[in-house]
C-alpha cells in the first residue's frame, strides 16, 4: 500500500513539478488548491488540469477568501501588480500575508484527517521574489508546529513530515526535473495578472522566463 501525501498545488510550475516528484516516489497524491479570492482564476484552473494529467487520488479545493482584508495586490483590487524586477531587494506588493503560514496549516488537518504523515510544498528560498514564508526556517518552524498541534504528532508517535524539496533549488533545476518527470508544463500558470495569455512582465512572469532559458527548455505554455 502506497503511503499518502499531501501536496498544495497552485496551479504554477514549482507546484506541478512537486507534485510529479511525490508522485515519482510512489506516494498516492492528495492535491490541494485554495480559492483565497486571488484576483484570477486560471491558477486554480491550471491546477485542476494538472490533478486530473497526474492522476492524483483526490483533489480538493478549499474557499478561504484572504480578500476580506486584502494587503496584497493578489487580493485587494485596488492595488495594481506592479511590473517584475528579478533583481528586486525588498518584499513586493504581490506577497499575500502569511499565506503559506494558512496554507500548510490548512494541508495539516487534511494530512492528519486522512492519515498522511508527508506534506509536499514547492517553495524555493533561491529563486522567488523575497517571499518571508518561502525560506528554511519558516519550513522548520511550521514542521515543528504541526506535530505539536496534531495527536498525530504530539500523542502517536506519528510525526509529520514537511518536504520542501526545491527549498535550495533554482526553478531552472525545477525545471530540468521536470522535464525528466514528464511534467506538463504546458498545462500550468504563473502569470499574477491572469488574462487570456501570460502578460510577460510580473514579477512571476519574468521568474519563469529566465528559468526556462536557463535550463534550456521551451516553455510550452507559450505557444498557447
Amino acid at each position: 500500500m502506497n503511503k499518502k501525501a499531501v501536496v498544495l498545488l497552485s496551479g504554477g510550475l514549482d507546484s506541478a513539478v512537486t507534485l510529479y516528484l511525490a508522485k515519482s516516489q510512489g506516494f498516492d497524491l492528495y492535491a490541494l488548491s485554495f480559492d483565497y479570492g486571488q484576483r484570477h482564476s486560471r491558477e486554480l484552473d491550471a491546477a485542476k488540469a494538472v490533478a486530473k494529467k497526474a492522476k492524483v487520488k483526490e483533489h480538493q479545493v478549499v474557499s478561504m477568501k484572504l480578500d476580506q482584508w486584502g494587503g496584497s495586490s493578489l487580493t485587494d483590487p485596488s492595488l495594481e501588480v506592479e511590473d517584475g524586477d528579478i533583481n528586486r531587494s525588498d518584499i513586493p506588493v504581490t506577497y499575500v500575508p502569511a499565506r503559506n503560514m494558512v496554507f500548510l496549516s490548512v494541508a495539516a488537518s487534511y494530512a492528519e484527517a486522512i492519515g498522511a504523515r508527508d506534506i509536499f510544498i514547492g517553495v524555493s528560498q533561491v529563486d522567488y521574489s523575497g517571499y518571508v514564508d518561502c525560506r528554511q526556517t519558516f519550513i522548520d518552524a511550521m514542521e515543528t508546529a504541526i506535530n505539536k498541534g496534531t495527536v498525530m504528532g504530539a500523542e502517536k508517535n506519528l510525526p509529520i513530515r514537511v518536504h520542501a524539496p526545491f527549498i535550495h533549488k533554482t526553478k531552472a533545476e525545477e525545471i530540468k526535473l521536470g522535464e525528466q518527470l514528464n511534467v506538463p508544463f504546458e498545462l500550468t500558470w504563473s502569470c499574477y495578472r491572469g488574462g487570456e495569455k501570460p502578460c510577460g512582465t510580473c514579477d512571476s512572469c519574468l521568474l519563469r522566463a529566465k528559468a526556462f532559458a536557463e535550463a534550456g527548455v521551451e516553455d510550452k505554455a507559450m505557444r498557447i
